[in-house]
């Protein structure tokens, strides 16, 4: 476990910082162990020992860069809020840097570990937009329903089928979500 400020989230983070600054000088590709270490100012078996190789700390790296910054803007109802997710979901994780950080955090995972932390940013996120509505006093979906029906389908269509891929699609999830939830009384 890592305790707030202790040496080793010192370290996680100046390695974190030294990741980015690198990846934005000499590009993915020209990243090193040896490299990212001389930036952060820790050895290389430092790295080695606390992430094991390369590509599971881009994975540790990406997940970072995976969450989210600021909490689900309220716009007054549950469809609103929802759409506008939504949209800034697949606008983020559609980009070339989110795709990026998409491969590099399952590239890197091998017990699944931060795919599910990337899962649960999203749940966390929905959540909120959930109980913002709920103490509204509008009929919502569970969280996971809604994971099922807007976060997976974008995931698989950012990753498997990205062409034709935009802000309607992802307006017509919420839509399709919200009329299936009216309809079912729930």
């Amino acid at each position: 476990m890592v305790r707030p400020g202790g040496r080793s989230a010192r370290v996680q983070a100046s390695v974190h910082t030294a990741v980015r600054e690198l990846e934005a000088e000499v590009g993915r590709d020209g990243l090193t162990v040896p490299l990212i270490a001389q930036r952060a100012g820790v050895t290389p078996s430092t790295i080695y020992r606390r992430w094991g190789d390369l590509s599971q700390l881009l994975s540790d790296v990406a997940v970072e860069r995976l969450r989210p910054d600021t909490t689900p803007q309220d716009h007054g109802g549950l469809e609103s809020d929802l759409t506008a997710w939504a949209e800034q979901f697949l606008d983020e994780m559609a980009s070339p840097a989110g795709r990026a950080y998409i491969r590099d955090a399952l590239l890197g995972d091998p017990d699944g570990s931060n795919a599910g932390q990337c899962s649960a940013y999203a749940a966390d996120q929905v959540d909120v937009i959930l109980t913002r509505a709920a103490e509204r006093g509008e009929d919502t979906p569970g969280v996971e329903t809604v994971v099922d029906h807007i976060v997976a389908p974008l995931m698989y269509r950012i990753l498997f089928r990205p062409a034709g891929l935009d802000a309607a699609h992802a307006r017509g999830l919420v839509a399709g979500l919200l009329e299936g939830n009216a309809a079912a009384g729930t």
